[in-house]
């Protein structure tokens, strides 16, 4: 576990932005340099089945993300750490498309802090890796899980960054092909 003072800080770039799923202490707007946020993530479970998989995003190498890193108290720390592991990796459902990894995250106001965050497994055979858009749109539109639509999940995620003032005009390409597919 990696404190910074009296807090851990979890860096949300995905559904983690809308939908901490733990109690948080502040939140801000943040920045990570080394990856960027790509649908590069199969989901067998919560947008998709192992028959007809859906899709998610992943932290990629390269590039920059804007997200958002919440705060958590260190007293809930340990707990907030469980809670990840199991949403995130999912070892109960054969999980591991997802590394946990402490990074380095720029905050809006100048900080700079540690923040836990889950990097896509490129060894893992959930990782789609390079995909054009036309097959990127494909497994989004057919995508239905436990969880619901993998084309619900880009059109909240796309809408979420809008509202934290996020630009990411690769989903909004994919949100547009989803929405209008090809003849």
């Amino acid at each position: 576990m990696c404190l910074d003072g009296d807090r851990l800080w979890v860096f949300g770039y995905g559904s983690l932005m809308w939908q901490p799923g733990f109690s948080f202490i502040e939140r801000r707007r943040a920045l990570l340099r080394g990856y960027h946020r790509a649908p590069c993530v199969l989901s067998t479970h919560y947008r998709g089945t192992a028959e007809i998989p859906g899709l998610v995003v992943g932290l990629d190498r390269g590039g920059a993300c804007c997200g958002i890193a919440f705060a958590a108290a260190a007293t809930v720390a340990a707990a907030v750490i469980d809670y990840l592991q199991e949403r995130e990796i999912g070892l109960a459902r054969g999980g591991g498309a997802y590394i946990p990894r402490y990074l380095t995250v720029f905050l809006d106001d100048g900080r700079r802090v540690s923040a836990l965050s889950y990097v896509a497994n490129r060894t893992h055979p959930q990782y789609i890796g390079c995909l054009s858009l036309e097959q990127i749109a494909t497994l989004i539109r057919q995508g239905v899980g436990h969880g619901g639509t993998s084309r619900d999940y880009f059109a909240s995620l796309l809408h979420h960054l809008s509202a934290f003032d996020i630009q990411d005009h690769l989903l909004q390409r994919l949100v547009g092909m989803v929405d209008t597919p090809a003849a």
